[in-house]
C-alpha cells in the first residue's frame, strides 16, 4: 500500500472553487460559497484544503469564478505561505476579459480549461473535489481503494436513507461497488445490494491522470457545458470503463471519535449552514475541531486572545456555551450559546444569544441580538432590537427564514 508520502507525490488536486452558493445569499452576494466563514476562524474551503493537506496532497490548483477576490485573498495569505520547494496551493481564475458569469460551463469544463496543468505533471493520479462542503477525510485512503481496484475514475460516495437520496445523483453498484449506472436526483433511488440505504454522489472524483485526459477531450467533442455528473461518468460507463464508488463511511482519520464517522454537510441553505454552526458549541458536537491529529488549518492572523472585561452588576462581560475567536472583546455584555468571528466586540449591557456574529462585528450597547448570523464589518447601534419581531426584521431590510433566522448583511 502507498504511503501518505507516495500519495502526494503521485497527485495532483484540482478544487472547484467557484459557486456562487445562490441558496445561501445574501450571504454570497459579494463573495463565492467556499469564501464564507465557518465556525467563527475558518473558511468553507479550508475543509477540503486541510483535508487534501493532511493526506500528503500539497500540489493544489483552486479553480475559482464568481467574486473571486476574497477567495483568492484568502489563500495567498494562508495557503500559498505553507508549501514548500515543489508544493503550492495556488488560485487561478479563468483567463478572460468576458464579464459574463459563464466562464466555466461545467463542472468538467472547468478542468478541461486547465488540461494543460494536469499534462503537464508527472502525476498518476488527479484528485477532483469540491470546495464547499464540511467534513473530514483522508483522501489518501481513497486513493489507494482506487490504485486497489485499478480503477479509471473512482467516485466518493454518501451513504444515506433512500428518502434523502432523491436530492441527489446516485450511483446503482454490483456487489463488488463498480458503478453499473448513475442517476441525477432519481424520484426512485436504487439501493446499495443488501442494504436499504443508497450511494449519494459527493461531487469527488479520483481520475487516473490517462483516463482523465483522454475522457475529457472525448467529452469536448460532445458537449459544450461538459459536466461530470451529466456527461462524463454516464459516457465512461456507455464505455465499459472502470467507474468504482468509494463509501465515505469506510474513511478513518486519526483521533476520530465514533460520532464523527460520516459527517458530512452541504450547508447550502442558511437554515443548515446556521444548524452546522451552532453544532459546534455543543458539548459534545459532531464535527469535533478539536482534533489535533487531524487539524483544519486556515489563516490565524495576527491577533490577541479574546477577552472579557467589567464585572458590576449587571455589567458583566460573560461568554457562555459560545465559540469566541481571537481578537474579540466581551465588554460588559453576555453571549450565550453563540459563535462570536475574529476582532468582534459585544457592548455593555447587550445580549447576543444563540447567533453567529462573522469577523469585525461590533453589538452597540443595550442591544439584543437572538437567533441572528451577522455579516463581517457591521455595526449594530446601541439599543438595536433584532430577532424578536420578523415582521421588524424585514422592515428594516433584513432576510427573515421560515425557520426563523435572521440574517443582517452589507446588502440589508
Amino acid at each position: 500500500m502507498y504511503s501518505i508520502d507516495n500519495v502526494g507525490r503521485n497527485t495532483i488536486a484540482m478544487v472547484l472553487a467557484g459557486g456562487k452558493g445562490e441558496r445561501l445569499s445574501p450571504l454570497t452576494l459579494r463573495r463565492p460559497k467556499p469564501s464564507v466563514a465557518f465556525g467563527g476562524k475558518y473558511k468553507i474551503i479550508d475543509f477540503v484544503l486541510s483535508n487534501l493537506f493532511n493526506s500528503g496532497i500539497k500540489k493544489v490548483y483552486i479553480l475559482t469564478q464568481y467574486r473571486a477576490y476574497s477567495l483568492t485573498k484568502h489563500i495567498r495569505e494562508s495557503w500559498g505561505k505553507w508549501t514548500g520547494l515543489g508544493e503550492f496551493y495556488v488560485a487561478i481564475s479563468p483567463e478572460t476579459s468576458s464579464e459574463s458569469e459563464e466562464w466555466f460551463k461545467g463542472t468538467a469544463d472547468a478542468i478541461l480549461q486547465y488540461l494543460r496543468f494536469v499534462e503537464s505533471s508527472d502525476a498518476d493520479y488527479v484528485a477532483i473535489f469540491g470546495g464547499d462542503h464540511i467534513y473530514k477525510m483522508d483522501i489518501s485512503q481513497m486513493i489507494n481503494y482506487h490504485r486497489m481496484n485499478r480503477a479509471d475514475v473512482t467516485l466518493a460516495a454518501l451513504e444515506v436513507p433512500v428518502e434523502d437520496a432523491k436530492r441527489f445523483g446516485v450511483f446503482s453498484v454490483d456487489d463488488d461497488l463498480r458503478v453499473t449506472a448513475f442517476v441525477e436526483k432519481s424520484q426512485n433511488p436504487v439501493t446499495i445490494p443488501g442494504r436499504d440505504t443508497c450511494f449519494a454522489s459527493m461531487g469527488n472524483y479520483i481520475f487516473s491522470t490517462k483516463k482523465l485526459i483522454e475522457v475529457l477531450q472525448e467529452g469536448k467533442k460532445r458537449h459544450e457545458n461538459l459536466d461530470f455528473g451529466h456527461h462524463v461518468i454516464p459516457m465512461m460507463l456507455e464505455n465499459n470503463d472502470k467507474v468504482f464508488a468509494y463509501n465515505f463511511n469506510d474513511n478513518l482519520i486519526p483521533g476520530m471519535k465514533p460520532e464523527e464517522k460520516g459527517y458530512w454537510k452541504d450547508v447550502g441553505t442558511i437554515d443548515s449552514y446556521y444548524e452546522a454552526n451552532m453544532d459546534l458549541i455543543h458539548v459534545s458536537p459532531q464535527l469535533n475541531l478539536y482534533n489535533y491529529k487531524w487539524p483544519i488549518l486556515t489563516n490565524q492572523g495576527n491577533l490577541p486572545p479574546a477577552k472579557t472585561v467589567f464585572d458590576e452588576g449587571e455589567r458583566r462581560g460573560q461568554n457562555i456555551d459560545s465559540y469566541v475567536c481571537a481578537g474579540c472583546i466581551t465588554s460588559g455584555g453576555t453571549v450565550l450559546r453563540s459563535i462570536i468571528g475574529p476582532r468582534s466586540k459585544v457592548n455593555s449591557y447587550s445580549l447576543v444569544e444563540d447567533s453567529i456574529l462573522f469577523e469585525n462585528v461590533t453589538i452597540g450597547r443595550y442591544a439584543k441580538i437572538r437567533k441572528t448570523i451577522i455579516d463581517k464589518n457591521i455595526i449594530i447601534p446601541d439599543n438595536a432590537i433584532i430577532g424578536y419581531d420578523h415582521e421588524e426584521d424585514r422592515r428594516k431590510g433584513y432576510t427573515v427564514t421560515e425557520s426563523g433566522i435572521v440574517v443582517v448583511s452589507s446588502a440589508s
